[in-house]
């Protein structure tokens, strides 16, 4: 009884303290994704750009994304101070996106961009993974990401009132306010998490007693089935984590299924051009952009407490991809208004799927922390090279029906779900085999994947 009290007060304040992770989040896919809502109000008449060159400005960010994020997250396990780490990289990337409006070199800046930009997401999945047992990790990586679904719905809303209330101001076209008040936000936010987010449990922390500081790594040894002695152990390997998590096939396989998913997710980029093709205003056609992903998050929320709850990942993977295949089928199969707008619902809460995944994938690769944080890091890094492809996915001149971008989009669902039984299955045969391997010795359970 007095554990369980001590861990409900120590998973409030952990909770309290990771919740800025989620204003980060969005904050950092609203610095992403900008570009999408300044192309409603001249940005690319304005710097001149043709054909594919607003696209290719869409997938230069995700060169330096890819690179740096294996690099930052082993980065961030040597320093074990995401607090100055993370928060520092969230500065860089505010200046940069700033210097965005300022500049019409905007391919230079987007690249950079990236670069900075890839320590947070994977840097962020590795502290609550270090923090969170695995049956609590799901629902924590659903507040999370739901900072995806909200900055897109209240990014566009943001963007409304920037684009309708600054267009000339000090004579600057409104487009460039949008980077300029966005990237200000994100540096003041910034400020503020350095006071706020922790440090890893090995750390000390002057917010935690010194029973809640004992337990919280106690029960992370117990999550992950082994001894003290045996994670120490682990921890101090001097075997390179890179050659654990690149040997390992399951983490190329949970990339490759989940790049194929981030090629379906790549409307995300063009949800305002989505929403165009609806005929409405950029004004409305930005408002109706946050309904669906107001949906998404509450959808998002939901299923991943059921997932926890249940300890399944992938029926919830299955059902979120297969509602986004229908969401891309009514999409293509017709132009009534109604429906399409429907279209957009299912295609946004598809999202829910992303974030179990990376919960399963947290959950199995479990141990040592270093092996995870490279693996975490690795998994994102490859799954961004569908965000590079996601940005020639959805061409103008594939409008207003985007029939063909929508087949890729179901081609991309399919093949994560069928990728995704086929690590289930795996799963399901190593857990039988530890089962039989206890039986026969007498020993107490262990480590079990979830699925």
């Amino acid at each position: 009884e007095e554990r369980d009290v001590i861990e409900r007060t120590l998973l409030r304040k952990l909770d309290a303290r990771m919740s800025i992770l989620i204003l980060i989040y969005i904050l950092n896919y609203i610095d992403r994704n900008n570009a999408a809502a300044a192309r409603l109000r001249g940005f690319e008449e304005d710097l001149g750009l043709k054909g594919q060159e607003f696209n290719t400005i869409l997938s230069i960010l995700y060169v330096g994304y890819i690179i740096m994020q294996v690099p930052s997250n082993m980065l961030l396990d040597y320093i074990g101070k995401p607090s100055i780490y993370l928060p520092a990289c969230m500065v860089v990337w505010g200046f940069i996106s700033i210097m965005t409006g300022y500049f019409t070199g905007a391919l230079l800046t987007r690249f950079f961009l990236g670069f900075v930009e890839a320590a947070f997401f994977p840097g962020a999945l590795f502290l609550l993974s270090k923090w969170y047992k695995r049956r609590e990790l799901g629902q924590r990586m659903a507040y999370l990401s739901c900072g995806i679904l909200l900055s897109n719905a209240f990014g566009s809303l943001l963007a409304s009132a920037i684009l309708d209330g600054m267009d000339g101001r000090l004579g600057r076209a409104a487009w460039r306010w949008l980077f300029y008040i966005e990237g200000s936000l994100t540096v003041f936010v910034a400020i503020c998490a350095i006071f706020i987010l922790p440090d890893f449990p090995s750390m000390s922390h002057s917010w935690l007693t010194p029973a809640e500081h004992a337990l919280a790594k106690q029960r992370m040894e117990e999550d992950a089935g082994t001894t003290i002695e045996s994670v120490i152990a682990l921890d101090k390997s001097r075997e390179n984590p890179i050659i654990l998590a690149l040997t390992d096939w399951k983490v190329w396989w949970m990339a490759i299924a989940l790049t194929s998913m981030v090629v379906s997710l790549s409307f995300n980029a063009f949800f305002p051009t989505l929403s165009a093709t609806l005929g409405f205003s950029p004004t409305v056609t930005l408002l109706l952009c946050a309904p669906p992903w107001l949906f998404a998050t509450f959808e998002a929320f939901v299923i991943s407490r059921h997932s926890d709850a249940s300890g399944k990942r992938f029926m919830y993977i299955t059902l979120s991809l297969l509602l986004g295949i229908l969401g891309f089928l009514i999409a293509m199969s017709t132009m009534n208004i109604v429906a399409r707008y429907i279209s957009l619902f299912l295609m946004a809460q598809s999202y829910t799927g992303f974030i179990v995944f990376f919960a399963w994938v947290s959950n199995t690769i479990h141990s040592p922390s270093s092996k995870r944080a490279v693996s975490l890091a690795f998994i994102n890094a490859v799954s961004s090279l569908g965000n590079v492809a996601g940005s020639y996915v959805w061409p103008i001149w594939w409008g207003p029906s985007y029939r063909y971008s929508c087949a890729i989009c179901i081609v991309g669902n399919g093949l994560c779900i069928i990728m995704s039984l086929a690590l289930k299955r795996h799963l399901e045969q190593l857990n039988r085999k530890a089962e039989e391997e206890e039986d026969a010795s007498g020993q107490p359970k262990g480590f079990r994947y979830l699925l």
